[in-house]
């Protein structure tokens, strides 16, 4: 700073120094405001320069299967998928209203048979390849024409068979290079929120010629993430899509790591070795709670966890048999043991959070006397052996299967029942579950999308029986059945509760599974971890997490 001399007589007087100290004063000041300013922007830009880029390492129960999203019916599978791939229409953030995806608008005639999607013009997927109307033909008619030259693969359609869509949807063609036009055979209530779902994700037309039935190993969509890697069992890597239509994702890189057992997983948490972790054991509840360092996100869950009774396999075809084993399952001390505040006892295949649940139904006692009598009516005095399949993989619906297992062995003990646990790994359990090898299985259900139909159709339908089943208790009822394609052929919202509302009391008369739980939606995460906000059906919020310092 320059500092002017001054005559020690006029300094005396004391005038000029008042003004000089004035000027001076204000120098400082300004000197001071503008340090103060640059230090601000620097701070500012030091904690941007955190918060943007980095990994991003999510810890999980179990691995992917696959992930050729028109094949794959896990939420390990979807959830990965979800990051990789666009379908026409998104769910927004943190709801299940619908927005525009590869779809900018869309528009239906007046009977509801015909559907017509403008498309997102200037997107390409991950190869290069150029989206356009070619590309949605592609990936969905080759689910739907079974002339498709890539429809046989090594798989299924399972959702675009239980969806219904297989039977409902006449055909699918092009207007011109950025318009898909779909029509149906029948009005389809659900048709939109059903066409917004990870199994309908549009892929590289491209890279499925290229692999073929090694697709599901090498994905390409259009998404905010890029395939990278997949060691099975182990991890898989994506990178940010530099040019993702929606804007670059704040990460660099999402590695989704397979630790199956839960405690672990929480372990690594704690030594920053993860950012965020799925699945907590509820014992584990407090000590994370207790942590400065963590965070217990959690939301009502749309879920259910069930324990299939097949059918198809005597005893399980008696009435009787199906109702003993209700009596003799206590919900209340399976929430409170393994649950632990994170649950409730479920007593409908659908879950209260969503619209036309009928709380009316009153849920089967815990009563292992009645359950004996039960058996020795349906001719099993002194009960019998079968198998009891146990989750191998932690789920939202069914946070510890081993141990619920274990519990339900023991109620099953009580009234005569001996039933053996049996197990595989994830990818085999589906598998053999959908064509029927159990006897009792347990699995569950997480909404796709918020309506009733996506529960109900998959899980109960006769349709959904076929092999490969999603209805696994294999329970074919023609009046369950019929009451379903009423309820998704017809758009009065009325009358489509009033139906659902008969399934739930039909489902409930029929017992063709025992209902365990609907559990919250949890997950734990490092408190760096900014703008992760949970979402009731997927998981494309990968894409706004930042890491703070």
């Amino acid at each position: 700073m320059y500092i002017k001399s001054v005559d020690v007589e006029q300094m005396k007087s004391g005038k000029l120094l008042s003004l000089e100290f004035t000027k001076y004063t204000l120098q400082y000041l300004i000197i001071l405001l503008y340090f103060f300013t640059f230090t601000l922007f620097l701070n500012t830009a030091i904690a941007d320069s955190h918060q943007q880029g980095g990994t991003f390492l999510f810890g999980r129960g179990g691995d992917s299967v696959g992930l050729d999203p028109a094949l794959e019916e896990d939420g390990e599978s979807f959830k990965v998928c979800d990051n990789i791939y666009d379908t026409l229409i998104h769910y927004k953030d943190g709801s299940t209203e619908i927005e525009p995806g590869l779809a900018t608008k869309w528009e239906s005639s007046e009977d509801g048979l015909s559907w017509t999607f403008s498309l997102r013009k200037g997107v390409t997927f991950h190869d290069g390849t150029p989206f356009n109307a070619e590309a949605v033909l592609f990936s969905l008619n080759r689910q739907h024409d079974k002339n498709h030259p890539y429809h046989n693969v090594e798989g299924s359609y399972t959702y675009w068979v239980a969806t219904g869509l297989a039977e409902i949807v006449d055909e699918i063609v092009s207007i011109d290079d950025f318009t898909v036009k779909i029509t149906l055979n029948s009005p389809y209530a659900p048709f939109l929120n059903a066409i917004a779902i990870t199994p309908f994700s549009i892929v590289s037309p491209t890279a499925v010629k290229e692999k073929g039935n090694n697709y599901s190993n090498h994905p390409v969509g259009t998404g905010p993430f890029i395939f990278q890697q997949w060691d099975r069992g182990d991890k898989i890597v994506l990178k940010a899509n530099e040019n993702y239509w929606g804007g670059r994702p704040n990460l660099d890189r999402v590695i989704f790591l397979s630790i199956p057992d839960n405690s672990v997983r929480l372990i690594e948490l704690q030594q920053g070795n993860l950012h965020a972790m799925e699945f907590p054991n509820p014992d584990d509840l407090e000590q994370i709670r207790d942590d400065d360092s963590l965070e217990l996100l959690s939301q009502p869950g749309m879920s259910v966890g069930y324990l299939a009774l097949n059918m198809e396999k005597p005893p399980f075809d008696n009435h009787n048999v199906r109702l003993a084993i209700n009596h003799a399952i206590n919900k209340s001390v399976i929430i409170e043991h393994l649950y632990q505040g994170l649950g409730i006892p479920a007593k409908n295949p659908i879950p209260p959070t969503l619209w036309s649940y009928d709380d009316s139904i009153e849920d089967y006692e815990h009563n292992p006397k009645l359950a004996k009598e039960l058996l020795t009516k349906a001719g099993y005095p002194n009960g019998f052996e079968t198998t009891l399949w146990a989750l191998p993989v932690p789920r939202p619906y069914i946070p510890d299967g081993r141990a619920l297992a274990e519990v339900l062995q023991s109620e099953l003990r009580e009234i005569g029942i001996k039933a053996n646990i049996v197990t595989y790994d994830w990818g085999t359990y589906l598998e053999k579950t959908k064509y029927g090898e159990h006897d009792m299985a347990m699995l569950g259900w997480s909404a796709d999308f918020g309506d009733p139909d996506n529960f109900l159709y998959f899980l109960l339908s006769k349709s959904s029986a076929e092999k490969p089943a999603g209805n696994i208790s294999f329970y074919k009822s023609d009046e369950m059945q019929q009451i379903l394609e009423k309820a998704r052929n017809i758009s009065d919202n009325d009358q489509r509760i009033a139906l659902y509302k008969k399934a739930q009391n039909l489902f409930h008369q029929d017992i063709p599974w025992v209902p365990l739980a609907h559990a919250q939606q949890v997950l734990v995460i490092n408190k760096r971890v900014e703008h992760l906000q949970l979402h009731p059906l997927n998981w494309k919020y990968f894409k706004n997490i930042t890491l703070g310092k």
